[in-house]
């Protein structure tokens, strides 16, 4: 197997760099065939994934965080369809790690080199969102988040020399203070509809996301469906308790939690604007209407069997 390692050197707010060294070396102990390249830019690494297959490499590999991975899905997902696609690696030295954690692939660079060598694969399903102007679509292969964890990655980001899992804690704390009006949404999936005000909405391949907050905790990666997670409108003292059960995935225990599956979703803003991010990568600010659709088994991963 030829391996393209893409390694974003800003990942991990910049700290993704100095693993190289380690990197190198755990890979060639593992005589590993395989060429690292660097991200130059935003997109280059879907780029230089969506290359890797008439260059000749089996696997494309994110050295970074779940910013990397989805750049790099949508590569492959974006090969033309008579193309082979190659399968996705995942060496963890990002800042949440989320698809890897939901993937199964371990956090530990030593352990995904060893993963990467065993090269067992498994399928695992993709997002499809549609509705954001010139990034249309976009894929995602962890989850898409609509409101107020769409402003804790923004504020998260802000704080350089923070770690990652505190960074969002002390980002999610900021962002109850300061969150304005929840929009009045229309959430249609399958014969359902839901149209309320919400603070925050997931619709979720993998379980987590932000390093910590289990939005989806039910979700399961390879059964054609999409979760979701609805919280409604609610005062800033009930934010705080509702972000206490996201962190253990007891939020489905509140009454103003809706949530659920369902292989597609058609999102409107009836009053107000959608903030969104997929995988963490917020993607628009101004939205109005969203769509988002499950395409089923997409992405050969090499993680560990089931």
């Amino acid at each position: 197997m030829r391996h393209l390692v893409i390694l974003n050197p800003t990942a991990g707010k910049g700290a993704a760099g100095e693993h190289e060294p380690i990197v190198r070396k755990l890979l060639d102990s593992a005589r590993l065939d395989y060429a690292l390249v660097h991200t130059e830019g935003p997109m280059h690494a879907a780029q230089l994934a969506q290359g890797a297959s008439e260059e000749g490499f089996d696997v494309v590999v994110a050295a970074g965080g779940d910013g990397t991975c989805n750049e790099i899905v949508n590569g492959l997902m974006g090969m033309p369809k008579s193309a082979i696609r190659p399968a996705l690696g995942v060496l963890c030295i990002g800042r949440g790690n989320d698809f890897a954690f939901g993937a199964g692939i371990p956090h530990p660079i030593e352990e995904g080199v060893q993963v990467l060598a065993a090269g067992k694969r498994r399928r695992l399903d993709v997002g499809k969102l549609s509705g954001c102007g010139e990034m249309d679509p976009r894929f995602f292969c962890n989850g898409v988040g609509v409101g107020f964890d769409t402003i804790v990655g923004l504020e998260a980001a802000k704080m350089k020399h923070v770690g990652s899992f505190l960074g969002y804690i002390l980002g999610a704390l900021k962002t109850i203070v300061t969150f304005p009006e929840a929009p009045t949404v229309r959430l249609r999936y399958g014969s359902n509809e839901l149209n309320q005000q919400a603070i925050q909405i997931s619709i979720m391949v993998g379980r987590r996301m932000g390093g910590a907050f289990y939005m989806c905790p039910h979700s399961i990666s390879d059964d054609g469906e999409l979760d979701f997670c609805v919280a409604g409108r609610v005062g800033r003292g009930k934010m705080v308790g509702l972000f206490l059960k996201f962190l253990k995935g007891t939020q489905e225990e509140s009454p103003d939690i809706t949530s659920g599956r369902s292989t597609s979703y058609d999102l409107t803003a009836e009053e107000g604007l959608l903030l969104v991010h997929a995988d963490g990568e917020t993607i628009c600010t101004e939205g109005k209407r969203l769509s988002v659709e499950c395409v089923p088994q997409a992405l050969e991963v090499v993680t560990v069997t089931r």
